[in-house]
């Protein structure tokens, strides 16, 4: 037995051993133990604190800023510090941090003590208003696609007072964290964060004017909700270390399938595992305790796959706490002996993982009348449902015209493996709307309607020459990128591992710049029309013309479906390369410098970066298959080889029959076809490095080395499935996706 597999021997006897890790909830003095509700936000400095600890006036005008977006008025800045030092010191905190999330997909921080020193240099805690509004963290060694040179290293970080600050627990520790933007000296932005509420403040403004068109003139602001479903693989930390492929690209690029995967259809919502359990109950009171507001949890399709989701929240905040939430999932995951698996496709033949995004727009702001109102949620009233037709027609326009911009949000090399793996939506972006939905814009399509069933359950939808729909009656979608379910739009086409903020920047938008021409056209009928409702249905009907592209209720895996959308001229940009170069086509400048979301060069430095990174993980991926092919494969197989040989030659000798004869001969071959297909590889390889541009390195690895990579696999796979199980030195998949 080679020292590989003893390893993984041990490692399995190790797993075995494993229990559920005990937790122990908080207790009040009694000993009893607490009520979620009871210590919900107790490491958030939120509102009700804000109330508590901040003078009136100066409570009032925070609140004023956080409900309009604005940045903080600095007259009340010491106030607020003071407050959240005071609050951050009852809590044991010793240092804070401007939280911030660069264009590394992760998040980033540089802590500072509150230690300081007064004139008589006695050490005290302090903390300003300048601390709290800005801070000056190194800039140089972000990604920052060519805004910015290696010497120019400044850059900013300003807090965002809409996401409150809450307190990160570490081992021997408290530290503030104070959510923010990062900005470069120039004022570029650095980070998803800050077009990202560019972004809102736009969709935000677009929407208002839109509502005041059709008589809502009371609307101050609509902010889009989000909703974040998290999918995550749980695998034993011994077996995640015995896997270099794992350690370094959060893939599996090598193992050979089990015999049973999925496809019994026994692991969706069924009995949580008592580990992963375990490590979901201390999980979510970590993020209970930070307002992270998680309400659900489950089993999902894939063995060891798991699945996290909050309650809606405004998207700026959502945005953060999904952050904030990956980072727990991995903290919280160690002290269980587990790893996290947040790529979309670890393991090959199961299935990947998402980020579903469910997105709507609500106002608020505005007066208890309107305070609340989803616009994406049809009403009781015949107003209420023309504004819903009216704001659904301006989402499907932006969609429709933005639709190769919306694949580029969610292009990575991760999502590659996944989109269109009849697990997830195809790389083609569509949107379905349910049977009852498309009926009533067929209806107003044609100017005519239909009565239905008066005793469905049904709610109002538009003036009374609309037929009546039933509510929640139509069924989701699975298939579909971007499905409406019943009051909210979802994205189902982000991946596990991302950021929701790309995503949400570049759908809030394609609907700002949808309703841009819902508002125009709105504007020059309501000068030819005797009634808004008439100028309303006449906007809606050009929008359902418009828009027939984008719409399909059926089978988004179908290779019917491929066939239909190429010829409705939609967009199916399969790989990374070809979907993130919608960022720099001119219409998408254009549109995103219109809306000032981002400048052109901000726009070219997310092309850049994101190209960046797909070369740059291809390329650890491509090295790592190599390393292992040459120091654990192959010497496992020659091994098990040599072991095979010495035994035909002994049989020989004694003039018997070699039962291994065939078994080796079979053996000998693969392993030279996979000498033959890592030459081919490495070759590659060469070729990659002979290129100039990340662009034509992108499109070469897109289209042929990942190719060759998936060869040099099959074959590592056969042969996982001939060498003797006590010479493979690698977990395998039956070891590490099955958790007791």
């Amino acid at each position: 037995m080679g020292s590989g597999a003893n390893a993984r021997f041990e490692a399995i006897r190790e797993v075995n051993r494993r229990t559920p890790r005990k937790f122990d909830p908080p207790r009040d003095e009694q000993g009893k133990p607490l009520r979620v509700s009871e210590f919900y936000g107790v490491n958030t400095f939120d509102l009700h604190k804000m109330k508590e600890q901040l003078p009136k006036e100066v409570y009032t005008k925070l609140v004023q800023t956080i409900d309009m977006g604005k940045k903080l008025d600095r007259e009340i800045a010491n106030t607020v510090a003071h407050a959240i030092k005071e609050w951050a010191l009852t809590r044991s905190v010793t240092h804070f941090c401007h939280w911030f999330q660069p264009q590394t997909g992760a998040t980033a921080e540089k802590h500072d003590a509150f230690l300081s020193f007064d004139d008589h240099n006695r050490p005290i805690e302090a903390f300003s208003g300048s601390q709290l509004i800005q801070s000056e963290p190194d800039a140089s060694s972000f990604p920052s696609g060519g805004m910015r040179t290696t010497f120019e290293a400044r850059g900013y970080t300003a807090w965002d007072p809409s996401s409150p600050v809450f307190i990160m627990e570490h081992t021997n520790g408290r530290t503030l964290c104070i959510p923010s933007v990062f900005i470069s000296y120039h004022g570029d932005a650095l980070d998803e964060k800050t077009a990202l509420l560019r972004s809102i403040d736009v969709l935000s403004h677009k929407a208002c004017e839109l509502l005041g068109l059709i008589g809502d003139t009371g609307v101050k602001r609509v902010v889009p909700t989000l909703g974040v479903e998290q999918e995550y693989f749980l695998i034993d930390r011994s077996f995640f270390n015995l896997r270099p492929d794992l350690v370094m690209t959060v893939r599996t690029l090598i193992g050979g399938q089990p015999p049973k995967g999925q496809q019994l259809e026994d692991h969706y919502f069924g009995s949580i595992p008592a580990r992963a359990q375990a490590f979901m109950a201390e999980m979510e009171y970590e993020l209970y305790k930070t307002g992270v507001p998680v309400k659900t949890r489950h089993n999902e399709v894939a063995p060891s796959q798991f699945e996290s989701a909050p309650i809606f929240e405004e998207a700026n905040i959502a945005t953060d706490h999904n952050q904030l939430l990956m980072e727990v999932l991995r903290k919280v995951a160690l002290r269980h002996n587990f790893s996290v698996l947040l790529h979309e496709k670890p393991f090959e033949g199961i299935n990947g993982s998402g980020k579903h995004n469910n997105w709507s727009m609500s106002i608020t702001g505005s007066g208890p009348d309107l305070d609340g109102d989803n616009l994406l949620d049809p009403g009781k009233t015949p107003h209420q449902n023309l504004r819903f037709l009216l704001v659904l027609a301006g989402v499907m326009k932006g969609v429709h015209t933005h639709a190769g911009l919306l694949r580029a949000s969610i292009a990575s090399a991760g999502n590659d493996h996944r989109l269109g793996a009849n697990e997830a939506p195809p790389a083609i972006i569509s949107i379905f709307l349910g049977d009852m939905l498309n009926r009533i814009l067929d209806e107003i399509e044609k100017g005519t309607t239909q009565e239905q069933n008066p005793e469905a359950a049904v709610l109002k939808l538009g003036v009374s020459k609309l037929p009546e729909v039933m509510k929640d009656n139509a069924d989701r979608n699975r298939t579909s990128p971007f499905a409406f379910t019943g009051n909210k739009f979802e994205f189902r086409a982000v991946g596990s591992s991302a950021s929701t903020a790309f995503p949400v920047t570049i759908l809030n938008a394609a609907a700002a710049d949808g309703f841009t021409e819902i508002i125009e056209s709105l504007k020059a009928r309501l000068t030819a029309s005797n009634t808004i409702e008439s100028a309303v249905l006449e906007v809606v009907k050009e929008a359902i013309l418009g828009t027939h592209p984008i719409r399909f209720e059926g089978n988004n895996y179908s290779e019917d479906w491929v066939k239909e959308a190429e010829r409705r001229g939609i967009p199916n940009l399969r790989k990374t390369p070809e979907a993130l170069a919608e960022l720099i086509k001119p219409e998408s400048k254009a549109m995103l410098a219109k809306m000032m979301i981002f400048t052109e060069a901000e726009l070219a430095s997310r092309y850049h970066v994101r190209t960046e990174r797909y070369v740059k993980n291809l390329l650890i991926e491509i090295d790592t298959l190599c390393s292992m092919v040459e120091t654990q494969i192959l010497p496992a197989a020659y091994a098990y080889h040599g072991m095979l040989a010495s035994a035909v030659l002994n049989c020989k000798s004694l003039g018997t029959t070699a039962p291994q004869a065939d078994v080796l001969s079979r053996l000998g071959g693969l392993i030279s076809s996979l000498q033959t297909k890592r030459v081919v590889l490495e070759a590659s390889l060469h070729k990659i490095e002979a290129l100039s541009s990340e662009e034509e390195k992108a499109v070469l690895l897109a289209h042929e080395v990942t190719s060759a990579m998936s060869d040099v696999r099959q074959v590592c796979d056969e042969l996982e499935s001939i060498v003797a199980d006590d010479y493979w030195p690698l977990p395998k998949y039956r070891e590490m996706l099955f958790l007791s």
